[in-house]
């Protein structure tokens, strides 16, 4: 009995541990990394639905409300989503709001950049003006409802380059701790394990794509251009211009022209983008039809396992065509 009536007071007198702090992610990539930096202290709340558009989407007043109450929000930036943007500014959060692509390190590239795979230097994108900083010339490209209809200024896709996925690990994790600093060492343990994963998650897929070599391909949106860059994959073009614009029929032709004229091995469809503009323009060329490309992983599995297999799968689906005899 004395020691029953010892234990309660012992857990009568020692204090609760501190809720982990609520935190609100984006797209899959962020959420992934995100999860893998919590463990099992926490699960962080993503908005993205399974399936859907990252560059359309609407908030349900469930997601509204947790973001309104998240300590803080992880999210690329506003001209990847700007449906999170205005409502970012509308719910009044009452934490942080971290824009990935404009954090320190972040390697950024324009659209239609030309860098070799194997030379970019991250350092020097840090010593420009970015355009993404909300400034007029960046603002002009978007329409009305905040779509980008013109192949200009930042390109948002960054974390299909692995080196930005370790810069934002280790940010995510300093402003977890940050907020959290009791459970700072499980934070950098579990940043460490994500580091080592994204690491062998590059290797693999420079592996897979070894035998790509530089056969050109063209995709649906001009959403790869980090990850062809980094792993030497030869984009040679996309059929829409941007992400909400639909190509025309001047657009179509053109693109079938450079099918043949450039012998594109493989031309690839996207995830929630319409695929008979792929049928239009391949038909009569030599051009193999790839399965369909996810740039952001809406449709894979959620969790932290989902950044590697977002990068190794794009690139098994880009061999598997590359390479049919």
């Amino acid at each position: 009995m004395r020691l029953m009536h010892a234990l309660v007071l012992a857990l009568i007198a020692t204090p609760a541990l501190a809720q982990p702090p609520q935190v609100v992610t984006d797209i899959p990539p962020v959420h992934a990394l995100t999860a893998g930096v919590m463990g099992d202290l926490g699960q962080p709340t993503i908005l993205l639905d399974q399936g859907s558009d990252p560059h359309h989407f609407q908030l349900r007043p469930s997601q509204a409300q947790a973001l309104s109450q998240a300590d803080l929000v992880l999210w690329v930036g506003p001209r990847l989503t700007p449906w999170l943007a205005r409502a970012i500014d509308g719910v009044g959060i009452q934490g942080q709001a971290i824009s990935l692509i404009d954090a320190p390190d972040t390697y950024r590239r324009s659209f239609g950049a030309k860098e070799d795979a194997h030379e970019h230097e991250h350092e020097d994108a840090h010593e420009e003006e970015h355009e993404h900083d909300h400034d007029a010339a960046e603002q002009g490209a978007l329409d009305a409802d905040g779509h980008d209809h013109a192949k200009t200024g930042t390109d948002p896709h960054a974390w299909l380059d692995p080196e930005n996925a370790r810069v934002w690990t280790r940010l995510i994790a300093a402003k977890l701790s940050a907020l959290d600093p009791e459970n700072a060492a499980t934070y950098a343990a579990n940043a460490a394990t994500t580091l080592a994963a994204i690491d062998t998650a590059e290797a693999e897929t420079r592996a897979i794509l070894a035998p790509v070599g530089s056969a050109p391909i063209m995709v649906f949106h001009d959403a790869y251009g980090y990850f062809s860059a980094h792993f030497g994959v030869n984009v040679a073009g996309s059929i829409a211009l941007g992400d909400a614009a639909a190509p025309g029929a001047a657009r179509l032709r053109a693109q079938q022209d450079q099918l043949t004229d450039e012998g594109i091995v493989c031309l690839f469809p996207e995830a929630q983008h319409d695929p008979a503009y792929v049928a239009a323009i391949v038909e009569g060329t030599a051009t193999r039809v790839g399965r369909p490309l996810d740039p952001s992983g809406s449709t894979l599995a959620y969790g932290p396992g989902l950044y590697g297999a977002l990068l190794t799968g794009l690139a098994t689906t880009i061999a598997e065509c590359v390479t049919t005899p």
